[in-house]
């Protein structure tokens, strides 16, 4: 699966609820001491009482949503998502209007200038670093904060050095984003990176690297997975144990790599006649196979055998000038194991069925017969 820079999924969505809910324990507090420093609430009591209820009642809201998000989620995750980043919005534009306001006050002291000023910069940069996963809403949360005190101040011609500044600040902040935004999308691709090479290596570690079989050591986890719902269940299980014939001439007039390819061309046959999705095949070592089938009657089972013995009894197969031919030998093993019973039985007596197999003339099936 490739990965997707900037695409606002689950995991991102938490990110940002993370790194910023907890901060707006700060803007109520910041709010609280804005309005009591220097008297401002005495001199703008009607403006004080409204910015003082818009930004704690966002601020509860978002510390509310912060703790029931799982349950809205699960309601509706779209609406879920535009409650989060309609109230991230709102706390940006509401804080802006009132810095806004503060600022182009006559009567306004220095003091209560610089203070809006300090806590406008301070909680600016602090939600610009919050949002960094969201490139947009982050340059948009500083732009919101500051754009309606620079409109307002550079329309009414206040303070235009603070004005320019703060364009300055809203630039900085602006490419600020975009570096820590390219940090985190580049830290979460190392991660998905590292997540499918880590799914990869442990593919590999299931699997044969020669033929593309499941290798001994996943057939034991899964024997004994399938070993345990056939008997729960109460359905058949086979278990069928191949052993190429003479296959060691093979390696000595034509060499190892002419085997590896002759095995490889095995396991496609076996593949190509085992196609259920809970049918195993596995290569158990050397010339050797299993195969287990899950619910699969005796005579079924000895039919697809058969079908894999015949295919592989035709095989010519071409190694360069060399012409390869062999057979296979094939001992199954079969019945519904009960809940008490112990697999390394089945798999001796699919064993013992293959030695009959190549004791009795090779290129053949036997099937186990307790009698």
């Amino acid at each position: 699966m490739a990965f997707e820079r900037n695409r606002i999924d689950r995991r991102v969505i938490d990110d940002l609820r993370n790194r910023s809910t907890m901060g707006m324990y700060f803007y109520m507090a910041i709010t609280v001491l804005v309005l009591l420093v220097d008297d401002f609430y005495e001199r703008h009591p009607v403006f004080s009482i409204i910015f003082f209820s818009v930004m704690m009642g966002i601020a509860v809201f978002r510390i509310g949503h912060y703790y029931l998000f799982e349950k809205v989620d699960q309601w509706n995750r779209r609406a879920n998502y535009i409650l989060f980043f309609t109230s991230v919005y709102a706390t940006a534009i509401a804080w802006g209007l009132g810095f806004a306001y503060c600022m182009i006050q006559p009567d306004q002291s220095a003091m209560t200038k610089m203070l809006m000023l300090t806590c406008t910069a301070g909680l600016g940069a602090g939600g610009m670093v919050a949002f960094i996963p969201a490139r947009v809403l982050s340059i948009t949360y500083v732009f919101l904060m500051a754009a309606p005190a620079i409109i307002a101040m550079g329309y009414l011609r206040i303070d235009l050095p603070f004005v320019f500044l703060f364009i300055l600040w809203v630039f900085y902040m602006s490419i600020i984003a975009i570096r820590g935004n390219r940090e985190y999308w580049t830290a979460l691709e190392n991660e998905h990176l590292l997540m499918l090479k880590s799914e990869e290596i442990e593919k590999m570690s299931r699997k044969d690297s020669l033929t593309g079989l499941y290798n001994r050591k996943h057939f034991d986890d899964i024997f004994h997975m399938h070993f345990k719902t056939a008997a729960r269940s109460g359905i058949n299980l086979s278990l069928i144990i191949g052993d190429i014939d003479h296959f060691k001439p093979i390696n000595d007039t034509y060499g190892h790599l002419a085997g590896d390819a002759y095995l490889a061309s095995i396991a496609k046959i076996l593949s190509g006649t085992f196609q259920r999705e809970t049918d195993f095949i596995a290569r158990y070592g050397g010339e050797e196979f299993v195969i287990l089938l899950l619910d699969q009657d005796i005579s079924e089972t000895r039919r697809l055998v058969e079908e894999a013995r015949l295919q592989i009894e035709k095989l010519r197969f071409q190694y360069y000038s060399h012409r390869i031919q062999t057979t296979m030998s094939f001992g199954i093993a079969a019945g519904v194991p009960g809940l008490d019973d112990n697999r390394d039985k089945l798999f001796e007596k699919a064993d013992k069925a293959l030695y009959r197999a190549k004791s009795t003339g090779r290129n053949r099936i036997v099937v186990y017969d307790e009698g």
